[in-house]
């Protein structure tokens, strides 16, 4: 359990670290596998990723980039924002050197896990990407299963993207994984970066889902990173005429990467 309750809520640059706008590893965090930066790079410039003993996944949010690892390159195309829609990808495996580099510039979300296996490097284009309409109504919010468990492979990573429209609420009903219970839900670490379109707001809910569990109500801007240790997570709310967007990134110590959740006894109707 995360023992930094009061760092649950990261305003933008408050988690800053060298090159990196955002670093949350999981010393920082308290826990044991998810990891998330997020990297500036101007015109021209490079970087080098030590991947240690975690996996990664190299996702631009704004820009495009090319990827040198193991021998091989990879150029992501990218996209102009990330509501400019889905974008290509690169998954690089842990004990690796990695080069990023980027002749235009751009921001870059480093997705990582502590993981077990060293996989292959790879490319994942964008339009492999599985896009879904969850929810309906003012719930309704269009997830971009990038790297979901079942999608694409990984040891112990799973991460997407979500768009919600303005006004509307996601993460909803609230759910939780943060127990293994075979079949049923999963133990799951979960950072939530966000960015809301024409400088608006948004805000995040977690409730205990046990005494003395995580406790959050935040109003959340562009840059900004919410920790979810346990606990049930939801509703993230839109600011109206402000359309939110937010990256999960999960990893948990479970004997399978998959991703199960429980509702809310509240709201046993799932999603709508």
């Amino acid at each position: 359990m995360n023992d930094h309750r009061h760092e649950l809520h990261l305003p933008a640059g408050t988690a800053s670290h060298g090159p990196y706008t955002l670093h949350v590893d999981p010393d920082r965090a308290g826990w044991g596998h998810s990891a998330l930066r997020v990297l500036e790079l101007g015109p021209g410039a490079t970087h080098l990723l030590d991947t240690g003993d975690s996996e990664w996944i190299v996702l631009p949010l704004a820009g495009g980039c090319t990827v040198h690892i193991d021998g091989q390159t990879l150029q992501l195309l990218g996209r102009e924002s990330v509501f400019g829609g889905v974008t290509d990808f690169a998954y690089v495996p842990r004990d690796a050197r990695v080069q990023i580099a980027s002749g235009a510039g751009g921001r870059f979300a480093l997705a990582g896990a502590k993981c077990e296996r060293r996989l292959p490097a790879r490319y994942g284009p964008a339009p492999e990407v599985p896009v879904e309409d969850r929810g309906s109504g003012n719930q309704a919010r269009q997830v971009r299963n990038f790297a979901a468990a079942g999608v694409f492979e990984a040891d112990r990573l799973i991460a997407v993207e979500v768009i919600t429209p303005g006004g509307n609420w996601s993460s909803y009903p609230p759910h939780k994984h943060d127990e293994h219970r075979p079949g049923v839900e999963s133990e799951l670490e979960e950072i939530y970066y966000y960015e809301i379109a024409g400088g608006g707001v948004g805000y995040q809910r977690i409730s205990p889902s046990r005494p003395g569990g995580a406790d959050l109500l935040a109003e959340v801007r562009t840059g900004d990173a919410v920790l979810v240790p346990d606990g049930w997570h939801g509703p993230s709310i839109a600011q109206p005429a402000h359309d939110m967007y937010y990256l999960n990134v999960m990893a948990g110590p479970g004997p399978d990467r998959e991703w199960k959740i429980c509702f809310h006894p509240d709201h046993t109707e799932g999603y709508r």
